[in-house]
């Protein structure tokens, strides 16, 4: 798929702020709100533009740790993979998960209020499951840059 300069301008600015008045949008673009309205149409049916969501700060709701754990598992079987995807894709504490390469098979990002709720997270996802060979956790002393932006 090709992006047109518009289309270029118009992710930019709604990666800045998903709520971007149309008007704004289409004067940095030079083009009418009409185009703009089409254009966003097309991203979003085409999966350019996967969803809009709020950026709220964990702070603010008691989710004030941050971690991040690399995951090795015995087995890289396709049906073990996607039994392991599932149960980190349903866990709400999870951030981001990461396939990757490397000494390790995932990597996570995960939010607790406290220890005791990494601990538990850890025990649901971890201990029970005879896959997970081992994992490593470093606990996030400052969230120095956090975004989703992909440069256009």
């Amino acid at each position: 798929m090709k992006l047109t300069g518009i289309d270029r301008t118009i992710l930019r600015m709604v990666q800045r702020d998903a709520k971007s008045r149309l008007e704004d949008i289409a004067e940095q673009a030079g083009a009418s709100v009409a185009t703009i309205q089409r254009r966003l149409r097309y991203l979003r049916e085409n999966g350019v533009l996967k969803g809009e969501t709020a950026i709220v700060d964990p702070e603010s709701v008691g989710q004030g740790m941050t971690f991040l754990i690399l995951v090795e598992l015995e087995r890289e079987r396709l049906d073990i993979l996607d039994a392991f995807r599932r149960k980190i894709h349903s866990e709400g504490q999870i951030q981001q998960c990461y396939y990757i390469t490397g000494e390790a098979d995932f990597a996570l990002v995960a939010l607790a209020r406290d220890m005791n709720e990494y601990r538990d997270l850890i025990q649901r996802l971890f201990f029970d499951d005879t896959n997970v060979k081992r994992f490593r956790t470093s606990v996030v002393m400052d969230r120095t840059k956090v975004g989703m932006n992909v440069p256009v």
